[in-house]
């Protein structure tokens, strides 16, 4: 079992990036409530509920020069856990929140802002293996705070 922090927490009740940092997120079945989602054939559902990436990932690509922060990309956490600790089958537990790694999440040009020449295949998981934003389902509903710690564990 590994255990890492939450860097930050976002959503956004006008869609679209980036998502502003809150201080916490209630986290349904259906996804983090309250938040809009306008391209629901992409994002979203229960197997998409929750977007998450690694700090290592942005610090990787803040390193090339690429302006990417928290929430430019969507993602709803952001978690000082190791980049190749994520991927489809992890679970991670919150204080009162459980989710499971289902996929990684395809980028496409909405969050090209964040990239030097809009290239936003940097988080592509298919070109850079495990550089990539992950959706997540949820096992356990209940609210994030931006304070807790993550247990990260293989699934059963």
């Amino acid at each position: 079992m590994l255990t890492g922090s939450i860097i930050g927490l976002f959503a956004t009740t006008l869609g679209g990036v980036p998502k502003p940092r809150v201080s916490s997120i209630e986290v349904l079945t259906s996804g983090v409530k309250n938040e809009v989602i306008r391209d629901k054939k992409h994002h979203g559902g229960p197997d998409k509920a929750v977007c998450l990436i690694s700090q290592e990932t942005i610090l990787n690509l803040q390193s090339l020069g690429h302006p990417i922060s928290g929430g430019s990309t969507g993602e709803n956490i952001l978690l000082d856990v190791p980049q190749d600790s994520l991927k489809p089958g992890i679970k991670i537990q919150f204080e009162e929140v459980a989710i499971e790694i289902t996929m990684a999440a395809t980028p496409c040009k909405t969050i090209q802002e964040s990239f030097l020449n809009g290239d936003f295949t940097y988080l592509s998981n298919k070109r850079y293996g495990g550089q990539t934003r992950w959706y997540a389902k949820v096992l356990t509903e209940g609210v994030i705070h931006s304070n807790e710690n993550a247990r990260i564990s293989l699934s059963d």
